[in-house]
């Protein structure tokens, strides 16, 4: 029986029709594959969809959008009733760049491929507004990752296996059948059975990461998108810029994103987002003031947030967690955890276990 009845989202629409999504919800096309998946194991996809409390029409067009919340339940269900424990892999090898609607478009017809994945990590957040892409350049290797920035989500596992499959497969697209990535990364424990994401990536796996991510060799970033239309890109960027302008987002909401990105590949100052903000750190810490929040209460509240999903989904020590979120030490990380939730980061985590 189904415990809830979501209507289907009606989300903002750009003249050409397509979503602009609000916070805490995606588009539905990264998982337009639910339903098919689901007929092929026999099992039917309505009961399940239903049982989640998502309105099966929602799957009729790939520009309607889902929470992340009901996109976490309903893929664990899918788990459930399957009995298939990396179902979410297989969600994400059936999509690619498509998946990504007009900002995936715009990545596929951009003149390079640094230029593509810019524009992914630029736009995404006009389609997915639970989490960020990340794209960082560390000792002549890129890691393009993936972070979920959205509150109390059930099947991070799930939506983090699909996101790698399908940046998997749009790096094939973008670089063509010789891009392999050195090694691919997850922020979560280590399934039961690796053969499933061993067979699909065919490279060099490791769980239990202070991040999800693809690496790969940096020069690739400068290799040319093959068959990109140069004519059809300035459409796209023109529609791009359209769906930014019914984009209403809050500046503070804004920040609380870039922070998230910026957190986990170690850049973040001040200075950095102010940086990408195209203002002074003055004018940025004054619009904070204004609003009555500091940059400092921003980072901290990413930080805990980051720090609670790798307490959480990972088995990483504290001393590693510590690190991943750029503390001078492990005391200092323990400090600032216990500040937060009145509890150290091993007693937080033990407790989590028993319940």
């Amino acid at each position: 029986m189904a415990m809830w009845q979501f209507p289907v989202s009606s989300p903002v629409r750009s003249r050409a029709g397509l979503a602009l999504v609000t916070n805490g919800a995606v588009r539905v096309g990264p998982i337009l594959s639910i339903p098919l998946l689901l007929r092929e194991m026999v099992i039917d996809p309505i009961d399940v969809i239903r049982e989640a409390g998502v309105d099966p029409a929602i799957f009729d067009d790939p520009e309607n959008t889902i929470s992340f919340a009901a996109m976490g339940r309903l893929l664990n269900l899918c788990v459930a009733r399957s009995g298939c424990p990396h179902f979410g892999l297989l969600v994400g090898q059936r999509g690619g760049i498509s998946s990504l609607g007009v900002v995936g478009l715009l990545a596929r017809h951009s003149p390079d491929i640094q230029t593509a994945l810019h524009n992914i990590v630029l736009h995404l957040h006009l389609h997915d507004r639970g989490a960020v892409p990340t794209l960082a350049i560390q000792d002549g290797m890129a890691v393009l990752g993936y972070a979920i920035y959205q509150h109390a989500v059930a099947g991070t596992d799930q939506i983090y296996d699909g996101a790698m499959a399908i940046a998997f497969n749009l790096m094939k697209t973008l670089c063509g059948p010789g891009w392999l990535p050195t090694e691919v990364l997850f922020c979560h424990a280590e399934p039961v059975d690796r053969e499933p994401y061993r067979r699909f990536f065919k490279m060099p796996l490791r769980f239990d990461s202070e991040q999800t991510a693809l690496v790969f060799p940096a020069a690739w970033l400068d290799h040319p998108v093959h068959g990109a239309d140069p004519q059809l890109r300035r459409i796209l960027e023109i529609e791009t810029e359209a769906l930014k302008t019914l984009d209403k987002d809050d500046f503070v909401s804004q920040l609380r994103r870039v922070l998230r990105s910026l957190v986990v590949t170690g850049q973040a100052s001040v200075e950095q987002v102010a940086l990408l903000f195209a203002m002074h750190r003055r004018t940025l810490n004054r619009r904070l003031n204004v609003l009555g929040i500091t940059f400092k209460q921003l980072l901290d509240e990413t930080r805990f947030e980051i720090a609670q999903q790798l307490l959480r989904d990972t088995r990483m020590p504290v001393v590693d967690i510590a690190a991943a979120l750029d503390y001078a030490d492990t005391s200092a990380f323990t400090r600032a955890f216990r500040r937060w939730s009145g509890a150290t980061p091993a007693a937080w985590r033990t407790a989590l276990q028993r319940n």
